[in-house]
């Protein structure tokens, strides 16, 4: 699809979105065999199923036409209706569906960055703590262990590790309460 074509399907999509019937209709029409296109060619093991995977991209788009910004490309925006009711026929009949990462690249978060003051204000906080309470927050909290792996670390059982938890957090919890004082 040419740049082309993608300027010329957004401003029948604007005339539509003003009321335009005509143009919507124009709209429609033309990108219907490019979405057919597509959904042939993502569905494979779905062929008998295709027409109606795009006739339900089609409702999509009418449904959901207002939510397109008019400042942004329409062909992604197209294109992502298309894909989730691909997934959507999949899901329907039991497939796992594998999606190519590239596909959502641009709307997938950047992965967070450790804070680097955050461990020493963790340790600064559990320091305040007897050293068996200390540890025992620092694995099950902070590292995620369980408490079966902490009670077997420690020799102690696991309802012992519990208590030993629930006082450790409450003494926490104490301590944050005098600081917001």
């Amino acid at each position: 699809m040419s740049s082309a074509d993608e300027r010329k399907w957004a401003d029948m999509m604007r005339a539509a979105l003003s009321g335009d019937e005509k143009r919507y209709c124009e709209f429609l029409n033309e990108v219907a065999p490019v979405l057919r296109r597509l959904v042939r060619a993502r569905a494979s093991g779905l062929d008998a199923e295709c027409e109606d995977i795009l006739q339900e991209t089609l409702l999509a788009i009418h449904l959901k036409r207002h939510t397109w910004r008019e400042d942004e490309p329409l062909r992604p925006w197209l294109f992502s209706i298309a894909r989730y009711k691909i997934v959507d026929a999949y899901r329907s009949r039991g497939r796992r569906v594998a999606l190519d990462i590239e596909d959502f690249a641009e709307t997938l978060p950047a992965p967070a960055e450790e804070d680097a003051t955050q461990r020493g204000d963790m340790e600064r906080v559990l320091a305040a703590l007897d050293d068996r309470s200390a540890a025992i927050v620092r694995a099950i909290g902070l590292e995620g262990a369980s408490v079966s792996e902490v009670g077997a670390q420690l020799s102690m059982s696991e309802g012992a590790v519990r208590v030993a938890l629930h006082r450790g957090l409450k003494k926490l919890a104490e301590m944050r309460a005098r600081m917001l004082e």
